[in-house]
């Protein structure tokens, strides 16, 4: 019995190994607040600009305000609970609808020396046909 149940563990972990989400680029950022991180994403003959700032962080929550693609958002993200990201889909879902590339934008720490909030980006692009480009900050 403990060697199928071993057997069992073993496929599991491996298979969820397999279907993990694998980032192409990870990049890390930091901001003050009111700063404005802007990234130009391009795929085929298409350019979005996202862009995203902090304004506030009270209680142990970020505040995150957000757009791309004509769609305005607010995040509260925490460091130590379940939501410290958010995802933001690049292309529509189209024909690749299980497969379509993400940006996941993941509150790593909050420095209260410098009063700057730093974040990973995480990109997830299986087919390869999203370039990101970072641009200056203003």
């Amino acid at each position: 019995m403990k060697f199928f149940l071993r057997i069992f563990l073993f496929l599991a972990l491996s298979l969820s190994a397999l279907h993990a989400d694998e980032f192409r680029d990870i990049s890390s950022v930091s901001l003050k607040k009111d700063e404005v991180k802007k990234i130009l994403v391009k795929y085929g003959s298409v350019s979005k600009l996202f862009k995203f700032r902090w304004t506030l962080y009270k209680n142990d929550g970020l505040i995150i305000h957000r757009s791309y693609d004509r769609v305005v958002a607010q995040n509260i993200l925490y460091l130590r609970y379940k939501n410290e990201s958010f995802r933001v889909v690049l292309k529509p879902k189209g024909a690749d609808y299980y497969k379509v590339p993400y940006l996941l934008v993941q509150f790593k720490k909050f420095d209260f020396e410098k009063n700057e909030a730093i974040f990973e980006l995480l990109l997830s692009d299986k087919s390869m046909s999203v370039n990101l480009k970072h641009l200056n900050n203003n």
